[in-house]
C-alpha cells in the first residue's frame, strides 16, 4: 500500500465515522454506583468484582475502596440491572450494598 494511500482521500472520512460510531455505543452503557459496606483490602475488591462482572450485561467494574468505611462501587453495564441482583450478588462476595442517603 502506498504511504499516502489513507491520507487526503475518502478513507479517511470513513475512520471518523467507525470512530463516531463507537462512541455512540458506548455512551449507551449504563453505569450505577452502589455503596458497599465491609471492604478492606484488594482481595474485598476482587470478590466484589468478580461476583459483579458474573452478572448479564456487566461490562467493568470499578472500586473506590474506603477501608473501615462505605466504598463506592461503578458498574458499566450494557443493560439495566435491578437493585436485587446487585444487592445478592455483593451478598454472594459477603459483603452489603449499603442504600445511598438521599
Amino acid at each position: 500500500m502506498p504511504s499516502g494511500a489513507c491520507c487526503g482521500n475518502s478513507a479517511n472520512n470513513h475512520h471518523a465515522i467507525k470512530i463516531t460510531t463507537r462512541e455512540t455505543i458506548m455512551s449507551q452503557n449504563i453505569q450505577t454506583n452502589v455503596n458497599v459496606s465491609g471492604m478492606t483490602c484488594g482481595h474485598c475488591v476482587s470478590s466484589v468484582s468478580e461476583e459483579l462482572e458474573s452478572l448479564n450485561g456487566v461490562e467493568n467494574v470499578a472500586v473506590d475502596l474506603n477501608p473501615g468505611g462505605l466504598s463506592t462501587v461503578t458498574i458499566t453495564s450494557t443493560k439495566e440491572l435491578s437493585p436485587s441482583e446487585i444487592g445478592e450478588a455483593v451478598a454472594e462476595a459477603g459483603y452489603l450494598v449499603v442504600a445511598n442517603d438521599a
